[in-house]
């Protein structure tokens, strides 16, 4: 059966119409799935007995089941998801001052094989369908009785590589008789599929884009990051200076910092002149340990003094607060604890 939440809200007007029911029923059954988070149609009341039937024979809900949640002594949540076709995915809940923010995965397994991730090694799938990537944060909003605030495309699976699915989602989130979360609200990482970033610049959305960057030479990028033999640093910063020209909007670059790797003033000088000029943050990650992995995390005075230098040189930098590092936090942990893929 079809998910009807893979639907945006014009696609969805499209189908009642087919369905020989008016299109502003539409917008009832939106509200009813990212208002009300109901889990069955047999929940909205104003709907016809008849075209509840019709929408039980032709669509699902596609509510997810928790197959393992993990909470932190911080109060971060980590779900294991089972997307209802054997696979898992993995969505983490973090609490702040501000609110409450969801990293949610946009695809089953990952191909980047990024060398200081998790989620390295476990199979790539399938891409997760839009309402698949919705139903993550409806789950954890039922679960943990909560409204979300902040969304963050950065966990299992390059969003880029799953572009299409994942602009969708991210109208429905935005849309104010969706989930009316903001698009400043809504952050996208990509390791760095340059075309996708071009692509991205035209959309117009508000998103704040967040580059996987990690490394400040090709030699060391590449290492860390097959992405980078297919489009290295420089024709990465061209993609991010015309990402910024075309929407003024600055881009936060991530930096995992790796012991007596990428983590000295060398590098850290090479980071200003990449970077100068451009609108940008600088996001400084004390990187997480994870099996057989390769890398380590960087020493505290390292780190402070990686980002202390950054400042120094007018390219603004903050260290990431750690959460959730009592339960697996890195991104595919969980999942790689609880199956064999």
């Amino acid at each position: 059966m079809k998910n009807i939440k893979d639907y945006n809200l014009e696609e969805l007007k499209q189908e009642l119409i087919k369905l020989g029911e008016k299109a502003f029923r539409a917008e009832q059954i939106f509200k009813w799935i990212y208002q009300e988070n109901v889990t069955s149609f047999d929940e909205m009341t104003n709907l016809s007995l008849e075209l509840r039937e019709k929408l039980k024979k032709e669509y699902t809900l596609c509510i997810y089941k928790i197959i393992k949640k993990q909470e932190s002594e911080d109060g971060t949540k980590k779900y294991l998801f089972d997307v209802l076709d054997g696979n898992a995915i993995e969505t983490v809940l973090m609490e702040y001052h501000h609110g409450y923010s969801i990293c949610v995965s946009s695809q089953i397994g990952c191909k980047m094989g990024c060398k200081f991730c998790a989620s390295t090694g476990i199979n790539f799938i399938r891409n997760l369908s839009s309402g698949e990537i919705l139903e993550q944060i409806l789950a954890v909003e039922r679960d943990a009785n909560i409204k979300i605030s902040n969304i963050v495309f950065m966990g299992i699976g390059e969003p880029l590589d799953n572009y299409n699915n994942v602009i969708n989602a991210i109208k429905i989130i935005n849309n104010p008789k969706g989930l009316n979360i903001g698009a400043r609200h809504i952050s996208i990482s990509t390791s760095g599929l340059v075309p996708k970033i071009y692509d991205l610049a035209s959309e117009n959305l508000q998103c704040t884009l967040s580059i996987s960057l990690h490394a400040t030479t090709d030699e060391k990028r590449s290492a860390m990051m097959p992405v980078n033999n297919s489009y290295n640093i420089e024709t990465l910063m061209k993609a991010c200076k015309d990402y910024i020209e075309k929407t003024n909007k600055r881009i936060s670059f991530e930096y995992a910092l790796a012991k007596d790797n990428n983590d000295n003033i060398e590098d850290a000088k090479r980071l200003v002149k990449l970077l100068k000029g451009m609108i940008c943050h600088v996001n400084l990650i004390p990187i997480n340990k994870i099996e057989n992995g390769e890398y380590t995390k960087s020493t505290n005075e390292n780190i402070i003094k990686f980002r202390d230098y950054l400042n120094a040189h007018g390219i603004v930098a903050t260290i990431r607060r750690e959460l959730g590092s009592d339960i697996d936090a890195a991104c595919g942990q969980l999942r790689r604890k609880n199956l064999n893929n």
